[in-house]
């Protein structure tokens, strides 16, 4: 099964509205694992890795987000295993501090 990393960076109301909590459960509900943060400027960043289907799946989700968000749009790229040890070694689907 192909492996793929994905940075998506979501701009709107998407913070306020429970959208970490809402990303961790989708994520967890999907099997991928990551990170999720707010940024001070106002956007949610994730990275997500797993199955093509299922960070698709993700990044999709991201562009709905939970009932309260209003998603303008998301910023998506190609990420590196790197980026997605911000956390240390840990597996799953993690909420990091806002950056």
């Amino acid at each position: 099964m192909a492996r793929t990393i994905k940075h998506l960076l979501v701009h709107g109301r998407v913070q306020g509205v429970g959208f970490r909590a809402w990303a961790q459960d989708t994520a967890d509900r999907l099997g991928v694992e990551g990170w999720v943060r707010n940024r001070r400027g106002g956007e949610v960043e994730m990275v997500v890795a797993g199955s093509v289907q299922a960070v698709t799946a993700m990044a999709e989700a991201c562009r709905q987000g939970p009932s309260f968000a209003r998603v303008a749009c998301v910023e998506e790229r190609d990420a590196q295993e790197g980026e997605l040890r911000v956390r240390g070694e840990e597996r799953g689907f993690a909420g990091l501090p806002t950056i």
